[in-house]
């Protein structure tokens, strides 16, 4: 095509807030920017270019102006205006608008390469809530009245923390989260000791590259949980997978496969994805091996508020004599993952070089749902939203055994079932979980498979983990059906 006529082409938006002459300038400078203008290639005169797009020759002439003073055209009087003969940039999308693939101007660093790749990909919620959505709370039954008026109080008068405040996160929610974690799980803790984190995510990636080094090994259970994998891959830790079995992590099978580690992560209270509480015994074990080995145990205990079969079990941290146990708690399940609001428990050794990483990572979590959040606790109105969960939660529990009992026992086997907000079924004949899941989500219903939960394929069960605490008792039912449906097909 004509360079005339491939400038004539060029479309105005008359509803547009821009000057006729910004928006011609934005257009010729996209088409040198992406090659359809080589270099050294020349434009028409302003009154040609004018007469076939239908503007003002000043217009033109405007635009000429502009694109010659930021260095993409040039020009003299007589011989016309060109593109300037020397932008690189130019030559090189021109190859890629031929049809080559763009190319990184370099490659990602050793590094950067262990941040991406299916092995540190994380699940995401996308679409609108269905059975069975794993990880998710009932935002149904969360009282975001009661949260917006304590925000708007706020807003009202505006606290004077809306500067850069202490790394650590704000004093009064430390506070009021170390009198809730000493009284309902018995965690040993100062408020001086504790970092609010923008969600546990974060506090993992902190714990990897603070304390692991490049080749340093660590403790992960298998199946677990994928985000510390993730962590540990990017922080370039060598990850050894423990088996799990009903008593939780296995520690003999992890001293004889992996005995130089130097960290230990576990989810006790309410394993990932299996379901299981750590025994006592184990929980024993495991901290007369880190005080022997000067090794780390990160507790992750991500959902042990809900428990329906008594009372919370204690932490594994509060029985921690040597000051090795970090424990990891999180708001996502308890209030709504989108608050990104979680918070790190260390021994004191460890609290400025944390703060200081944490400075440097993002400064801050945001404040204002820091101040709402210790208000919603400090009221009383956290209390009284676990206790109300936890009571509904429990009955959509319920509801989904029943109805695995009713519609699906012949194909499911259930696993540990006394806590959290899912729980894990294996199947009972030979099947593709990873197979099941998509025609689940081809018939609406959103499914986990057990399988990706493991680093191990050798070892991984088929099964499906299947959310319940966010789905309502009438949703849990039919998607139980409908669940049964795609298991006889």
């Amino acid at each position: 095509m004509h360079l005339a006529q491939s400038l004539a082409t060029l479309r105005f938006d008359p509803s547009s807030k821009a000057p006729m002459f910004k928006q011609l300038y934005e257009a010729i400078k996209q088409t040198v920017l992406t090659g359809k203008l080589a270099p050294g290639m020349q434009l028409p005169p302003t009154r040609e270019l004018a007469s076939q797009l239908g503007v003002s020759r000043q217009t033109v002439l405007n635009a000429y102006v502009q694109l010659t003073a930021e260095g993409y055209l040039s020009g003299t009087v007589g011989k016309g205006t060109f593109v300037s003969a020397h932008l690189p940039l130019a030559q090189e999308t021109r190859a890629d608008a031929a049809g080559q693939k763009p190319q990184l101007l370099r490659p990602l660093s050793a590094r950067g390469r262990h941040f991406t790749g299916p092995q540190a990909a994380l699940n995401i919620h996308a679409g609108s809530l269905r059975a069975f959505r794993i990880g998710m709370p009932g935002l149904d039954v969360f009282p975001f009245e009661t949260w917006a008026r304590l925000e708007a109080r706020r807003w009202r008068r505006p606290p004077q923390e809306l500067g850069y405040g202490d790394p650590a996160g704000y004093r009064p929610l430390r506070e009021a989260l170390c009198a809730y974690l000493a009284a309902s799980r018995g965690v040993h803790c100062d408020p001086d000791c504790i970092i609010i984190t923008s969600g546990s995510q974060q506090s993992l990636y902190l714990l990897a590259t603070l304390l692991l080094g490049p080749g340093d090994a660590a403790w992960v259970e298998d199946p677990g949980y994928r985000g510390i994998s993730a962590s540990l891959r990017a922080a370039e830790v060598e990850i050894c997978p423990v088996p799990v079995d009903a008593q939780g992590l296995r520690i003999d099978a992890a001293k004889e496969a992996c005995p130089h580690a130097k960290m230990a992560y576990v989810t006790p209270s309410h394993q990932l994805p299996l379901g299981v509480t750590m025994s006592l015994q184990r929980r024993l074990e495991l901290l007369a091996w880190a005080q022997a080995a000067r090794a780390w145990i990160v507790e992750d205990d991500y959902d042990s508020e809900y428990r329906y079969t008594g009372p919370p079990l204690a932490s594994l941290q509060s029985l921690d004599q040597a000051g090795c146990v970090i424990y990891v708690g999180t708001l996502s399940k308890v209030l709504f993952p989108g608050l990104r609001l979680g918070y790190l428990v260390l021994p004191a050794g460890l609290v400025d070089a944390f703060v200081q990483a944490r400075a440097i990572l993002d400064r801050q979590a945001a404040i204002v749902p820091q101040i709402v959040l210790a208000d919603f606790i400090v009221e009383g109105h956290f209390s009284r939203h676990i206790k109300r969960t936890r009571e509904v939660y429990a009955e959509r529990r319920a509801v989904l055994l029943e109805e695995i009992g009713r519609q699906l026992g012949e194909h499911l086997r259930c696993g540990p079932a006394d806590a959290g907000l899912q729980l894990s079924a294996t199947f009972r004949t030979k099947r593709s979980d990873q197979a099941v899941a998509r025609m689940a989500a081809e018939h609406g219903i959103e499914l986990r498979p057990l399988s990706q939960f493991y680093l191990r394929e050798r070892d991984a069960q088929s099964g499906l983990v299947l959310g319940f605490a966010s789905i309502p008792a009438e949703e849990i039912r039919r998607g139980a059906a409908v669940l049964r449906a795609v298991l006889e097909k």
